[in-house]
């Protein structure tokens, strides 16, 4: 078996609405209804599916919560990225500072949703 890359993953978060509208004005993300009014955010040729707490999807995590989240997002400028981010009034907590990348050195950024979700936003070296 070989893995060749990520199709999508899935956030728990506590209102469907407020985080497709974080997601969508603030990292240009997409919103699609899919299934049985399933709620999906698009970017490129993946996405991230949302469950709303207390109503998860089968199968599931075995402790989906609100805020668990922590990951990685590739963008083309990461000092654009900052400056458009504060601009929509959105705190950047940290960077940008020197991490390593599944492909390299990488410069990162760091931002929350609205649930807390730990967002890293990098630009590879």
């Amino acid at each position: 078996m070989k893995i060749s890359g990520f199709d999508h993953f899935v956030l728990t978060v506590a209102s469907i609405d407020k985080t497709v509208a974080f997601y969508e004005r603030v990292l240009g993300m997409q919103a699609e209804t899919f299934g049985e009014g399933r709620m999906a955010l698009k970017f490129a040729d993946q996405k991230v599916n949302l469950h709303e707490a207390g109503r998860p999807f089968s199968p599931h995590a075995n402790d989906p919560a609100p805020g668990s989240g922590d990951f990685c997002l590739i963008v083309d400028d990461v000092a654009a990225a900052k400056t458009h981010i504060q601009a929509c009034g959105v705190v950047v907590s940290q960077g940008p500072v020197a991490r390593t990348g599944a492909q390299g050195s990488i410069t990162s950024i760091y931002l929350r949703d609205p649930d807390g979700n730990l967002i890293e936003l990098a630009q590879y070296d």
